[in-house]
């Protein structure tokens, strides 16, 4: 616990520098993509500036988690943050696509430090009154730094210079640090315990091999090839390995105990759920809208803005009721207004108005913003200190690696649906003085039509059927999107009555 209370506040600011600092990186790099390999070259390998990254991330979060339990929280948020900082340095001087996926990955050790971590030092220094506040400004931050990210990252691109991306961390991370080291004194005491090598170890080895399949498959490599099936071979091994390993662990990386625990286990599969689902909306909206709407790829971030607000505004009443009613009845309003938002996302089609869409977005994005907060608080309740750092990272790590397995499973159910659309709407189609549509579509890039200087060269009855069969593939996606929602909306009702205790005063 904090022995200042006027301390507080510049803890806080030191946290929601970091947080948003990480939350926000992969957001600006992405937007920054395109620039970065026209200079660095290397088209080929820039998904691995990406996958080095969250390869790290993934990696690190339960193991510092632990190590933060067993050792302290301070010592190894500020390694992370100079970690982070470090790989930011040296992303900005890089001078080819494989370096700067190796600074990445350097980076992405650092941050998978910060988010859990932060998280856990909320805990620790707040009463159980406070935490659903802070915990719902955490969230926010997490939220807004979906916008702030591409709208950052697109000015600093165009104005200043890509390396930028990068650099714009440090400065931050410093304040984060001087922060953090001045104002954050721990007084938990913590003890020396054996470190689970084999668990950490199989662990990594396991998400490395999974995340690499991923990444990779019907990219790369095709999915049925020798390398891929290698790689969920080496992943289902390593996994079996590690939870053999963490049953015999006398300190495990991840107590499989906490998992008996209704309410924690609850959680993380709906961390898991929320984020398969929601990185969907926020990959695939803008697309939907460039090719339906005819919107600038540079305006992405602003594309966004109001599925970004509205999870704002969730996580913020999600942290300020926290502590008036239990979990469960929160996440009940939290999965209608996301239920609700997808179903009517997934009926969309060209004639959908643009402020039908706005306000589907901020539907979607009031409910999935309830998760921020609510789901990291929900999976430390009642847990003694000493476990809090294990319990934050898993559900932080659970939500990534949703995230990179929802992507990749309906992005590749999007792109075959498109495929299929485009040969149906073009089956047998030929057109006067040998202009056949099918001719044409032999010959182009369906990413033409992202592009208002190739869009307008696409005869308007050809541009018509790929703006139909976009448009379809993106709400059939959507769709099936409800199907894992289900899903969460039924774990919901398993999370019991859990609430926040507050101690009455007097």
């Amino acid at each position: 616990m904090i022995k200042k209370d006027h301390n507080l506040k510049f803890v806080v600011a030191g946290l929601l520098l970091a947080i948003l600092m990480a939350a926000m990186d992969n957001t600006i790099v992405a937007t920054a993509m395109a620039t970065i390999v026209s200079d660095l070259g290397g088209f080929d390998k820039f998904i691995w500036v990406t996958s080095a990254y969250m390869v790290a991330v993934m990696a690190g979060m339960p193991i510092f988690g632990k190590l933060s339990d067993m050792y302290g929280r301070k010592r190894f948020f500020i390694f992370g943050l100079i970690v982070f900082l470090f790989g930011s340095a040296l992303c900005g001087i890089a001078q080819s696509i494989v370096q700067l996926s190796i600074y990445r990955a350097i980076q992405g050790i650092g941050g998978g430090a910060l988010m859990p971590i932060a998280f856990t030092i909320v805990f620790d220094i707040f009463p159980p009154e406070n935490r659903g506040k802070m915990t719902g400004l955490l969230g926010a931050v997490f939220g807004a730094s979906s916008v702030l990210g591409p709208l950052l990252g697109a000015y600093i691109t165009d104005y200043i210079s890509w390396h930028w991306v990068f650099y714009v961390n440090v400065p931050i991370g410093i304040v984060s640090i001087f922060l953090i080291v001045r104002f954050y004194h721990e007084s938990l005491q913590h003890s020396k315990q054996k470190i689970d090598w084999a668990g950490a170890i199989t662990l990594v080895i396991s998400v490395v091999s999974l995340m690499f399949a991923l990444e990779l498959g019907g990219k790369e490599y095709d999915w049925n090839s020798v390398q891929i099936i290698s790689l969920f071979v080496s992943f289902l091994i390593f996994f079996v390995v590690f939870f053999i390993a963490e049953f015999k662990a006398a300190e495990p990386i991840l107590p499989l105990w906490l998992f008996k625990r209704r309410l924690f286990a609850t959680s993380q599969i709906l961390a898991f759920l929320y984020g398969g689902t929601f990185i969907i909306l926020t990959v695939f909206i803008p697309i939907f809208v460039q090719a339906v709407y005819g919107g600038s790829a540079k305006n992405a971030g602003l594309i966004l803005t109001p599925m970004m607000l509205g999870s704002v505004a969730g996580s913020s009443v999600g942290g300020i009721f926290l502590a008036k009613t239990s979990y469960r009845n929160l996440m009940i309003i939290s999965i209608i207004s996301y239920l609700a938002g997808m179903l009517l996302l997934g009926n969309m089609t060209t004639d959908t108005a643009r402020w039908m869409l706005t306000l589907y977005m901020i539907l979607v994005g009031f409910g999935v913003g309830f998760s921020f907060s609510l789901l990291p608080t929900a999976s430390i309740h009642n847990l003694e200190p000493q476990f809090r750092g294990t319990a934050n990272s898993t559900n932080s790590f659970l939500r990534s690696f949703g995230m990179t397995l929802g992507v990749t499973v309906f992005g590749s159910i999007q792109t075959n649906v498109f495929t299929n659309n485009l040969k149906e709407a073009f089956k047998g189609m030929q057109g006067a003085g040998g202009h056949g549509g099918s001719s044409f579509m032999s010959n182009m890039d369906p990413r033409q039509i992202f592009e208002a200087s190739t869009r307008s060269k696409i005869p308007s009855f050809i541009l018509d059927k790929i703006i139909h069969a976009m448009s379809d593939s993106i709400t059939h996606m959507f769709l099936l999107t409800l199907i894992p929602i289900a899903i969460a909306a039924v774990t919901i009702f398993f999370m019991g009555k859990a609430r926040v205790v507050v101690a009455k005063k007097g």
